[in-house]
């Protein structure tokens, strides 16, 4: 196999759409001479003045000095066929999503370039192996996915199919770590690492709403200023776009043979028919216009004064809470029995408020849920069971506001939104893990930079404590009924014994 770390390294891109110039444009910032081909006529050019006029706002920037821009340009060389590919040690292609379209452009390369050089393929949602199974070398082809994009994600997934030579996997990751990027490798399965563990993040924020628990501007409010989410799930739909974020779960689900754990969401099947694609379209589950931004302001909840006194479950969480109600001039009684009036709180992992309540013998109409999984202190969630008093949640809430702390009210639900969503990424985390599409480090790696989360998922259930997220999902998965929240024996061994979720096996 060809060195790929050789300092004359010529690489051939195929397609110069917004991928294709992406990744042209990294290779040539990294000094590599770059071949560009493209079946459309002008496409080449185009793509070298769109590259052209992204170096220069990086040198208006400072970024960038304009005899470096010289260079780079330097580095592009427009060819009309690809016959003139042979020279190349490697070749990325980056054209449509279509399996037998990747196949034929690789068995026409074959014809051009050397026995030893690497074909990479940036797909984000084919197999790699069916891809070389084209080829009559299938040994030097893997896969080498770049994000968009991808001048400025870090990260690169390199994915080895089941006949691709290992040498070729460590070439393409010595590779990638070349041309700046930070390599993980993973499996070739459904979704690879990241579009595998998004199916938590959109998906189930999806269910939450269609259950009527909480508004999506209410479920991304959350998430950004509860959990620490750069965007909320909805923004991130609108983002991608409902037709692309709908076709990838329908996929990955398909491609697992229906488990359960990735089911799509009619509610998106009938928002994508209506053509609510969010940015794309201007309008998603937010509108885009020039007279807006994407999410309207924070409203404030609605409360009257707060009680003199509460009830509090001494469960998990039950202490804390305790004390934010005492700051708020709370006066409170810690477990026992229930005084004959004001608000009971409880704070529930997994369990909804109304089965809380039965269980400790609570009158439904005095009681409240406050989830303290993650004891979250820039926004508060309260549930509420469906017989609550409505002067009992304006209490409840004044008195978890403690003047300055924002609430958000939902409707009942087992796991309220925010642990039903962390729950679900930490579990799929784990489940990647199982599957070993990846290392655990890897995962995590791959998550923070691919998704932008805050934390990857294995080291987002350590944070949380491996026993608590596992008590959410066995909660839900309790009072559903539904397979989706079992949790992965992988979460479940580790939450047993008491070691982190990067335990190896």
């Amino acid at each position: 196999m060809l060195d790929l770390s050789k300092s004359d390294l010529v690489v051939a891109v195929i397609g110069t759409g917004t991928m294709g110039r992406g990744i042209a444009q990294i290779c040539a910032q990294a000094g590599l001479t770059c071949l560009l081909f493209d079946s459309r006529e002008g496409a080449v050019n185009e793509a070298i003045a769109a590259i052209d006029k992204a170096l220069e706002s990086l040198v208006s920037k400072g970024r960038i000095k304009a005899d470096d821009k010289q260079g780079v340009l330097g580095h592009l060389k427009p060819i009309n066929s690809l016959d003139q590919t042979k020279g190349a040690g490697i070749a990325i292609e980056a054209i449509a999503e279509d399996l037998e379209a990747k196949r034929s452009l690789f068995r026409e390369l074959e014809k051009h370039l050397s026995a030893d050089a690497v074909l990479a393929t940036n797909t984000s949602s084919l197999s790699v192996t069916e891809v070389a199974a084209g080829c009559s070398m299938p040994a030097r082809v893997a896969g080498l996915h770049f994000f968009n994009p991808p001048p400025l994600m870090k990260l690169v997934e390199v994915i080895g199919g089941l006949r691709s030579d290992p040498a070729v996997v460590e070439a393409l990751t010595g590779f990638s770590t070349r041309i700046g990027k930070r390599p993980v490798v993973a499996a070739d399965t459904p979704g690879f690492v990241v579009n595998h563990a998004g199916r938590a993040y959109g998906p189930e924020a999806l269910r939450i709403v269609a259950q009527g628990v909480a508004s999506p501007r209410e479920v991304d409010i959350l998430m950004k200023e509860a959990a620490g989410f750069r965007m909320g799930p909805f923004e991130l739909l609108d983002l991608v776009g409902g037709d692309v974020a709908h076709a990838v779960m329908v996929s990955i689900f398909e491609q697992y043979f229906g488990e359960p754990m990735y089911q799509p969401s009619a509610q998106m099947a009938v928002r994508v028919a209506g053509g609510l694609l969010g940015r794309k379209s201007k309008q998603g589950f937010y509108s885009y216009d020039a007279a807006q931004s994407a999410i309207p302001p924070t409203v404030a909840v609605a409360v009257q004064p707060a009680p003199a006194s509460a009830w509090v479950a001494d469960e998990d969480g039950g202490r804390e809470l305790a004390e934010w109600l005492n700051e708020a001039g709370v006066k409170v009684q810690l477990g026992g029995q229930p005084a004959a009036s004001g608000p009971c709180f409880v704070t529930p992992l997994g369990e909804d408020a109304s089965n809380a309540a039965v269980r400790l013998k609570l009158e439904p109409a005095r009681t409240v849920a406050v989830d303290m999984l993650g004891r979250f202190g820039g926004r508060r969630t309260l549930m509420k069971t469906p017989l609550t008093r409505s002067e009992v949640v304006g209490a409840a809430a004044a008195a978890l506001a403690a003047g300055t702390v924002p609430v958000t009210v939902i409707n009942d639900s087992p796991g309220f939104v925010v642990q039903r969503l962390l729950a679900m990424i930490v579990n799929i985390g784990t489940r990647i893990a199982e599957l070993r599409i990846a290392t655990p480090a890897d995962i995590d790696t791959a998550v923070e930079l691919g998704l932008n989360y805050p934390k990857g998922p294995l080291a987002l259930g350590d944070m949380l404590g491996a026993a608590r997220v596992l008590a959410v999902l066995d909660g839900m998965h309790a009072i559903t009924l539904d397979p989706k929240y079992r949790a992965t024996a992988w979460l479940r061994r580790r939450a047993r014994l008491g070691v982190s979720l990067h335990t190896p096996d």
